[in-house]
């Protein structure tokens, strides 16, 4: 917090509490005071309004959604569109992380990171889940596959707790090789990231005919009309998940979040509280 606006929030409270300790009878001597707590609060309005926009870069966990391995398209279009969103938030400062089922290695759901003790836990399974609770904010990265989100993606999150991902944003990217982009999947993505607490903003990249959108190291391969349209519509979707990457994370270092919704430990049945 600023330190104009520190102080300024001080003197508003130390005045509110002198005027509470004035007698009633001491209608002129309110009057001043009333006067400063006015002032005080258009200074905190003014210090708000005027702060300098900062935020530092924000950890960023990008989950992809295909298990594909071969075309057609070729290349296959998922790592294009990975390797876009990961240089696309690079460029953006913030620092990525990049989760690929095709490299995690997790296989179909079996036992999830909160079934096991803590000691018992599996290496891989556990630098996963690290992975996302260091991270401010995420991507989801999925293909449409018969009108669904990538199965392999789900898989990943259902691996873990909703506390892993909790109080934070998320946004989604969909692509496909025809015309709707992964719309259907996307909408289907929105209430599986809601119900693990890091809510989708509101923005979201469809891609169309992604084959021929991006290449194979992930550059926008359109013409320069149609590369500002895509750069346009990627910072739209981006600005608002750092808008609330930052204000979450910022939130969390003052209130654990976790004191008044405390994290599902025993049974799913806590669920029911």
């Amino acid at each position: 917090m600023p330190t104009s606006l520190l102080c300024v929030s001080y003197e508003v409270v130390d005045c509110l509490q002198m005027l509470r300790r004035t007698s009633q009878h001491a209608v002129l001597r309110t009057k001043p005071l009333a006067r400063l707590v006015v002032i005080s609060l258009s200074l905190r309005a003014f210090s708000c309004s005027h702060a300098p926009a900062t935020s530092a870069a924000l950890n960023v966990a990008v989950i992809t959604g295909t298990t594909r391995t071969a075309g057609p398209p070729r290349p296959i279009i998922g790592p294009r569109v990975a390797q876009h969103v990961v240089s696309k938030l690079e460029q953006r400062g913030n620092d990525v992380t990049l989760i690929d089922p095709r490299e995690i290695g997790l296989s179909l759901l079996q036992k999830p990171h909160f079934a096991f003790a803590r000691s018992q836990v599996p290496a891989d399974l556990e630098n996963i889940h690290n992975a996302f609770l260091e991270a401010d904010a995420y991507v989801a990265v999925t293909p449409e596959y018969n009108h669904a989100p990538s199965p392999a993606l789900i898989n990943v999150l259902n691996h873990f707790g909703s506390s892993t991902f909790s109080f934070k944003p998320s946004a989604i990217i969909s692509y496909s090789a025809g015309q709707w982009g992964g719309t259907r999947a996307a909408s289907a993505l929105r209430p599986i990231l809601s119900e693990l607490g890091c809510l989708p903003v509101s923005a979201m990249v469809h891609i169309p005919f992604a084959a021929e959108v991006f290449g194979e190291d992930g550059s926008c391969i359109c013409d320069g009309e149609d590369v500002e349209r895509w750069d346009s519509y990627f910072n739209r979707c981006f600005s608002q998940l750092e808008w609330w990457g930052t204000a979450a994370r910022n939130q969390r270092a003052l209130v654990d979040p976790f004191s008044d919704s405390p994290v599902f430990a025993r049974d799913p049945s806590e669920r029911n509280a």
